[in-house]
């Protein structure tokens, strides 16, 4: 089982997860953050971490979201590790709980 880094990261990408990481799994794109799925050992660490919930496992990702464990497989092979803590994106606060923000997920 891995986890996995859902929709309300896209825009905040708060990185207070990748700290904690003890096997450096999460990988950081333009405006989202990945965990690698071959890398994670389900250790639980990252969950509590994240301030806006956007880490579960992956038998526990809600309905309408399951495009997210093939994103964060796909995406962990293109973007670098992320071992260290950054400050979230400036926005970060008016986008957390935003519905639908998958159309913002810049892939470059």
């Amino acid at each position: 089982m891995t986890y996995v880094v859902l929709d309300n990261c896209i825009q905040c990408k708060h990185t207070d997860c990748v700290e904690v990481c003890p096997v450096d799994c999460f990988h950081e794109g333009p405006n989202f953050l990945v965990i690698d799925p071959e890398e994670c050992i389900d250790c639980t660490i990252c969950e509590p971490e994240c301030p806006i919930d956007a880490i579960v496992s992956e038998d526990d990702i809600p309905a309408g979201q399951e495009i997210f464990l093939e994103l964060n497989a796909e995406l962990s092979l293109k973007w670098p590790v992320i071992t260290e803590m950054k400050p979230p994106l400036p926005d970060a606060e008016e986008w957390d709980g935003k519905a639908n923000k998958l159309e913002h997920l810049i892939r470059e």
